[in-house]
């Protein structure tokens, strides 16, 4: 692929994309609310195409395309259990609506804390955040340096693309907080499903349509459409990868943090029928072009350049690749840039104002936005690591997030849930997990998800019983949603 014609496309794309952070610069900028939830005003469609971006970024088209290239036909089932788990923002996305708009929660640690009535529940979940979503947010960083040089065979370093990403999101993140992520993310969102699709239907067309797509798969490695497959993916390993995953929708704070930004219960529920429409697509398409890579292209050495060795070849027409990589590329910025907000909304909101006496909201703004920069500097130091597989990483990643579901879920239908009890669970359980990924990702033949997932459960129950909760605040919080839930479906 011409290394001139790939610049340009970036440079236009990063011109309107700015053009468009601008012109989303409404409303209140100077408070908590304003800046990291858009006064909890986004209507269906830009949430439902904010959310998609936010969640499907450059693990998707390059790391399952990758994880579809080595694993077969495993890779779907991964992805298809992760669809399965946004059922759970069927079931917690109207819950956090509601208590968000009630208390005002601007984080979803703010939520924990206030709920078990201590801000230490706040500042440990919120620490925990940021030492995982780093390294996934380095990913798509990674994402993005390997799509570069590999669209170029290197003309355009690793590092250069991996630069690009961090300034680009910076500035996104900046020019009007989550007001113009969310609009950035919807430009980025349609262009991403649009020319993607356009991409699949290319390849199969190549191939010999749907049928000599299948059979090509087949004569290459049989094994690839099988279950349990070639080898790649076992019982273990299939459910190590998918347990954090199922768990995605509210373990992962840049995207539960989302559920507190709808207009209205009607908005929410247009965000989620949208995202299932995108996800669905967006994972037959990462699929498609991860077992075509295999066909066309089997002796990669690292799988995660599937996908830009099938852009830069001669199967996609020069210009619709390289509008499919901006559009993979915009994909991880979208990412990136809600991973910034979030994480500085944690540090200010959960950490920062815990810390300090008189932290008022516009203190708190002002320290997000100072965290900001900082944390892209970790991420892309990070990214230069150049770790492992994409999709494993970001697993990994995921693993460690887990740990607070157990928390999350007592605190809408436990109300013997304690502070103790999710303290323990979330530091205790995290750093297990630390301790199982920093030796071979795996304890008893088992990988750190599981084991972050059963610790924490244990210890939360545990020393929940044998701790007092806030009965006054449990039987506050629980009354209030189950009433106006029972409201919502009259």
């Amino acid at each position: 692929m011409s290394t001139s014609l790939v610049w340009a496309s970036i440079s236009v794309y990063v011109v309107i994309a700015i053009i468009i952070a601008y012109l989303s610069r409404s409303g209140d900028q100077k408070s908590m609310a304003g800046y990291f939830l858009g006064e909890r005003k986004l209507n269906g469609f830009v949430s439902a195409l904010s959310y998609s971006a936010t969640t499907y970024s450059a693990f998707m088209l390059v790391g399952l395309a990758g994880l579809t290239y080595n694993g077969g036909v495993g890779a779907f089932g991964f992805e298809i259990i992760y669809f399965m788990g946004v059922s759970l923002v069927a079931i917690f996305g109207p819950r956090f609506w509601l208590v968000g708009k009630k208390y005002g929660y601007v984080t979803p640690s703010e939520m924990l804390g206030d709920r078990y009535q201590s801000k230490w529940v706040a500042i440990v979940t919120a620490i925990s955040s940021c030492l995982f979503l780093i390294p996934y947010s380095a990913v798509q960083l990674t994402g993005i340096g390997y799509l570069l040089a590999g669209v170029t065979d290197g003309a355009i370093p690793f590092t250069t693309g991996v630069v690009i990403a961090t300034v680009l999101a910076i500035v996104f993140s900046y020019i009007a907080g989550i007001r113009s992520v969310a609009w950035t993310d919807s430009l980025q969102s349609l262009l991403m499903i649009t020319t993607s699709t356009i991409v699949v239907i290319v390849i199969i067309l190549h191939l010999g349509g749907i049928g000599g797509f299948f059979d090509a798969i087949e004569a290459r490695d049989p094994q690839a459409l099988a279950v349990p497959g070639n080898g790649f993916f076992n019982f273990w390993t299939f459910l190590g990868l998918t347990i954090p995953w199922f768990f995605f929708s509210i373990s992962n704070p840049q995207v539960s943090q989302r559920l507190f930004m709808p207009a209205s219960l009607k908005s929410m529920r247009h965000m989620l029928l949208g995202f299932l429409v995108f996800g669905f697509i967006y994972t037959i398409v990462s699929v498609v072009w991860g077992f075509s890579a295999s066909v066309l292209f089997p002796d990669l050495e690292n799988a995660d350049l599937a996908t830009p060795t099938l852009l830069s070849s001669d199967v996609v027409p020069p210009v619709l690749g390289v509008i499919v990589m901006v559009g993979i590329m915009a994909a991880a910025i979208s990412t990136i840039d809600s991973i910034l907000l979030t994480l500085s909304s944690l540090f200010s909101r959960d950490v920062y104002r815990n810390m300090t006496d008189k932290a008022d909201d516009s203190k708190q703004l002002m320290v997000g936005k100072l965290v900001i920069p900082v944390i892209a500097v970790l991420t892309f130091l990070f990214a230069k690591l150049e770790l492992d597989l994409i999709a494993v990483l970001s697993v990994a990643a995921s693993s460690g997030l887990i740990v607070v579901v157990p928390a999350i879920i007592g605190s809408f239908f436990w109300k013997k849930g304690t502070a103790a009890g999710a303290i323990s669970s979330v530091v205790l359980s995290s750093l297990l997990v630390i301790w199982v990924e920093a030796t071979d990702g795996l304890l008893f033949g088992l990988k750190s998800g599981i084991w972050g997932l059963l610790s924490s459960s244990l210890l939360f129950i545990a020393v929940s019983l044998v701790t007092k909760a806030p009965k006054q605040k449990a039987e506050e919080f629980t009354q209030y949603v189950r009433q106006n839930m029972r409201s919502s479906r009259s």
